[in-house]
């Protein structure tokens, strides 16, 4: 598979030529953008998707017997049914679209431990482990979670390197671990866990099982199948997909233990006075309008993917951060986080005496764009002994040359800065 310009009729530049934006100049510079953790571009295909959605379609669910109305209902469906396809669901699992992977975090944690709900999953006295590598939002809404139903939770601490280690896990396991919950792939070092060992060494004790898989769904996508997990959480944005939309998939027998989110229209079954019976999955835990054309246009971006090759992408993206972590380390006083990290899109670095936002800025006026801060992950860096980094990270249509540009870039950000 190899390098993106090869084994392909397009090549790198016609692919490109597909994400519109990335066709301006930033400060008098051709834009580089390296911002693809936080959002991916949109391709056209995934553009015109919407729009045509939109123009054509548009109407509210499952409510209406006018044709727009079953042409929308068919739009929306047939996309969850592409998206449990492209994660590897099978028959045992079931997918809710939700607002992104935030939403879909929040949805399993809070769904588990709802105060006053006698058959919560997660009761006073169980225990909830999450990873130290976790975005925020696969550990705020646990901390929340544990002070609302009293269990205890434990943190599954990385080693100096900030890799995860399946024994130390075990070590934390016990008969009252009710959840455990880690990421594939740690947004602010680029660490990919051993999530796949991780996963079935928690189910194996008796635990449900949480993936936060935002940072991997666009390239070294994970197989439901082929996993011990429960729910599994991803966000459109990055996947080169509509912002605000995302998805929890997962077993639906795991699903259904879930107290919904929210209450409200189409999740429900009857409604009297003064109670109400829930809708079946997938609908009971989608209160609300949703919003179709975003699914539509996520199952666009999951088949646009699969059209250029996830292999192929896999490839590309872990050369760029080959390059990049090699062009970065030769900087002096410069550090690479997680340096060993292979299967990778994500570069996190932080330099001696400077601060991440100057260099971002100087990146910026050369028409280089990162991310720079504490990227949601604040007790992670805390206990690597880092505080805020710059992080570039990258999608299918960044090139070589723009990784050359940001080495280039960050080495004369500190001779100014110094």
């Amino acid at each position: 598979m190899g390098d993106m310009t090869t084994g392909h009729a397009a090549g790198l530049a016609e692919l490109r030529a597909e994400f519109p934006v990335l066709a301006q100049s930033v400060n008098g510079a051709p834009l580089a953008y390296l911002d693809n953790a936080a959002t991916t571009q949109m391709p056209l295909a995934v553009l015109e998707a919407v729009q045509r959605f939109d123009r054509h379609d548009r109407a509210n669910i499952h409510r209406g017997v006018h044709t727009l109305s079953q042409r929308a209902t068919d739009a929306f469906e047939q996309a969850r049914a592409d998206l449990l396809r492209y994660v590897g669901g099978g028959a045992e699992h079931e997918l809710v679209f939700t607002s992104g992977a935030t939403e879909s975090l929040n949805l399993v944690a809070r769904g588990l431990t709802t105060a006053g709900i006698s058959d919560a999953s997660v009761r006073a006295g169980d225990e909830i482990i999450v990873s130290a590598l976790e975005h925020h939002a696969n550990l705020v809404p646990w901390q929340q979670a544990a002070r609302r139903c009293g269990a205890q939770l434990r943190i599954l601490r990385p080693d100096a390197q900030g890799r995860l280690q399946v024994d130390d896990l075990a070590r934390l396991l016990s008969g009252r671990t009710r959840v455990f919950a880690v990421t594939a792939c740690a947004n602010a070092t680029g660490e990919r866990p051993p999530y796949e060992a991780l996963l079935a060494c928690a189910a194996e004790a008796g635990a449900l099982t949480v993936l936060d898989a935002a940072q991997a769904v666009s390239h070294e996508v994970p197989d439901l199948s082929a996993l011990a997990c429960d729910f599994m959480a991803f966000s459109s944005h990055k996947m080169y997909g509509p912002m605000g939309s995302g998805a929890l998939a997962g077993r639906r027998a795991a699903l259904e233990r879930l107290e919904p989110l929210r209450y409200g229209g189409d999740m429900v079954s009857w409604v009297g006075s003064t109670e109400a019976g829930f809708a079946e999955l997938p609908a009971r835990l989608e209160g609300g309008t949703p919003n179709v054309a975003a699914a539509v246009g996520m199952a666009a971006a999951a088949a646009y993917i699969d059209r250029v090759g996830r292999a192929r992408i896999d490839a590309h993206l872990m050369a760029l951060r080959r390059q990049a972590v090699a062009g970065l380390a030769a900087i002096a006083g410069l550090t690479v986080l997680s340096p060993q990290a292979q299967h990778s899109a994500i570069v996190s670095f932080v330099a001696e005496g400077v601060h991440p936002h100057d260099v971002g800025t100087l990146l910026d006026a050369r028409g280089i764009a990162v991310r720079t801060g504490l990227h949601c992950a604040h007790p992670l860096l805390e206990h690597l002994g880092h505080g805020p980094t710059t992080r570039a990270s990258f999608a299918l249509y960044n090139t070589h040359d723009e990784v050359e540009r940001l080495v280039a870039g960050v080495a004369h950000a500190l001779e100014v800065l110094r």
